[in-house]
């Protein structure tokens, strides 16, 4: 009875030898790993069936213990080289909490022994020919000898060929036309799923993401990626959706004051692994384990790290430990989780107070507050300029630094031209920061420089194209350009990528109110108000839309909620100013701008450009507002 390994499995238009380690696309030979092509021959075998994840590991990896992402990185590279789309299925089924179904249907041929060998029936036929036409078997020694010479020949000087080709092709792929210009670093993942830290996992990835950030690559922010932390996250499914390429994918674990890491670059084109790594270190030396990591991934990437590479912002594990943690809570920007993020980093600064970046965290964190969760300016807002000038004192060289004094400027100081020299400055300091650009178009645009905050926003959005807050942000900056049908667009192809995005229907409403298209402008506006949990900004919205389209009942009840609501807590009073002009209650708007301006509202950088304005623009109370905002 002959092996399982002496089949050859035929399904679609592909065909595998088991024994011959060969796979066809057609005619056309596939290179594949040696655990790959295992792992197919494995699950075709038993096609139809369901191969356990376990069993199937035990098989492929007897000897040695893997982590469960080996697994799923294979079956991803499997699932390209058969052509499969994402979740079509068409070969490979992922059965959830078990393991894989090959569901194709597969052809098993029996090999035929007289077929593959090198002198099977129809060979025999021709030498009895030959033998009977040249009797002399010496001389047919000779020409057998000759022609395998002649044939040795051949096939060294094809292998010759082939493998400078292949270099040749190796080494394009890297430079010229396909070269690498950009990368997305994903959240690493736990090695063990019952015992991970998140803030770990995602600390890791926020380091490799500042190392890799040198030159002309483009990586993407921490933001970005964040979202890819699922354990069977697969990469090349995330690289595709982060238009990059190359990823770079990894595991971490922390135990017994040791740190193990398995870290793998692959490149987007053709799934190819261009390095892999496994490290286990004391916990101590992680700064030298992210060192080397990057080092070998932009030799792989054929890139020079500069300086900014080589820096590790403490040498402290654990205010580096803190910090991590504070990123993870802040990033959630609910105001429970936002204080954690602050109790976080001012420990991490405790631990090491020469810690910049726990600084420039610290200020970005006061920011949010005001911009997302209606904190009272006053309160936190001089926190946080205390924040970005100590980070700035201690490394002037940092662009985040300058970038989060910069916000400050703009958003509580209402001094954009300092703002303008501090975004500048970040920009010298590094030319691919997405935040930078982001913030320096904001500001353009809030001066009336439509056209440089357009350019800023979409290279803003070319280092960061799946950003939201960078797409909705393209979406105003038109809007308040003039550019109201391409700015929708903007924002409705925004709306696609995650409809729970509440600053969308926010920006959308503004646009509706200005087509007097009521009706859109309030549902809108309530979407708004409803996926923020109650944002003041969006029931203002509600309110002006409700009052300008003469609703004035639905207006009066609105205007009453927000008023009610400052009694307990602070509510920016842009937004009620905003009401009362839609009354056509003049005064008392400028009454409530005025307040806006003492209390250091952060909407009140919109005054220049926000069109619920041009009523007031010649009363003498607006137009000292503006100058006083310097604005002019």
């Amino acid at each position: 009875m002959k092996r399982d390994e002496d089949r050859v499995f035929e399904f679609e238009r592909f065909r595998l030898d088991a024994s011959k380690r060969l796979f066809f696309d057609a005619d056309e030979p596939v290179p594949l790993m040696p655990k790959a092509f295992d792992i197919l021959c494995y699950i075709v075998e038993r096609a139809g069936s369901v191969v356990e994840k376990n069993d199937l590991m035990d098989a492929i990896w007897p000897d040695t213990a893997v982590e469960e992402n080996n697994l799923t990185q294979n079956i991803s590279a499997l699932r390209k080289v058969l052509g499969e789309k994402h979740r079509e299925n068409r070969f490979i089924a992922t059965v959830p909490g078990r393991g894989y179904k090959f569901v194709a249907d597969v052809q098993t041929v029996r090999r035929d022994e007289s077929e593959y060998s090198e002198a099977g029936p129809r060979a025999a036929e021709s030498l009895s020919v030959a033998s009977a036409e040249r009797p002399d078997p010496t001389e047919k020694k000779k020409g057998f000898d000759r022609w395998v010479i002649t044939s040795v020949t051949a096939l060294v000087f094809v292998g010759l060929v082939t493998a400078g080709v292949m270099l040749w092709r190796e080494r394009s792929s890297l430079v010229g036309p396909h070269k690498i210009a950009s990368i997305a670093v994903l959240p690493f993942k736990p090695l063990v799923t019952s015992n991970r830290d998140e803030s770990l996992e995602m600390g890791m990835a926020d380091s490799m993401i500042t190392k890799l950030s040198s030159g002309d690559l483009r990586v993407r922010p921490l933001a970005a990626v964040r979202r890819y932390n699922a354990v069977e996250q697969d990469p090349m499914v995330a690289g595709r959706e982060l238009g990059v390429d190359a990823v770079l994918d990894g595991s971490i674990q922390l135990a017994n004051d040791r740190v193990r890491i398995s870290a793998k670059l692959f490149r987007m084109s053709d799934g190819k692994q261009l390095w892999a790594g496994q490290y286990n270190e004391a916990s101590a030396d992680i700064f030298g384990l992210q060192d080397s990591i990057s080092e070998r991934v932009a030799s792989a990437l054929q890139i020079a790290l500069d300086e900014k590479a080589r820096k590790n912002y403490t040498a402290s594990v654990e205010a580096y430990q803190l910090f991590s943690r504070g990123k993870l809570h802040a990033s959630r920007l609910i105001l429970p989780e936002v204080e954690k993020g602050v109790s976080y980093f001012e420990q991490a600064i405790a631990v090491d107070p020469t810690y910049a970046m726990a600084y420039v965290e610290l200020a970005n964190v006061y920011r949010a507050m005001v911009l997302t969760n209606d904190a009272r300016p006053n309160d936190v807002m001089p926190k946080g300029r205390a924040a970005a000038k100590r980070a700035v004192e201690l490394d002037g060289e940092l662009a985040e630094a300058q970038n989060a004094l910069a916000f400050i400027a703009f958003w509580y100081d209402f001094d954009p031209h300092s703002a303008e020299r501090h975004h500048l400055r970040a920009l010298e300091l590094d030319p691919n920061s997405s935040q930078s650009h982001f913030g320096y178009a904001h500001l353009l645009s809030n001066m009336g420089r439509h056209e440089e905050a357009i350019t800023e926003i979409r290279r803003a959005r070319e280092i960061d194209p799946v950003s939201l807050v960078t797409n909705a942000l393209e979406g105003q900056i038109l809007f308040y350009a003039g550019r109201d049908d391409e700015a929708l667009n903007v924002l409705k192809a925004t709306a696609e990528m995650d409809r729970n995005f509440w600053l969308v229907p926010l920006f959308m409403s503004r646009i509706f109110i200005k087509k007097r298209m009521w009706d859109e402008a309030i549902a809108s506006a309530e979407r708004a108000r409803d996926l923020s949990r109650g944002n003041s900004e969006a029931v203002a919205t509600i309110g002006y839309a409700q009052a300008k389209a003469a609703r004035t009942a639905e207006a009066r009840k609105i205007l009453a909620e927000l008023e009610e609501r400052a009694k307990t807590r602070y509510v920016p009073t842009y937004g009620i100013a905003a009401i009362y002009d839609a009354f056509g209650e003049r005064e008392k708007a400028l009454d409530m701008l005025e307040k806006s301006f003492a209390e250091r509202d952060a909407l009140m950088v919109f005054l220049k450009v926000d069109l619920k304005w041009d009523g007031l623009r010649e009363e003498a109370r607006f137009v000292e507002l503006v100058k006083s905002m310097n604005l002019n």
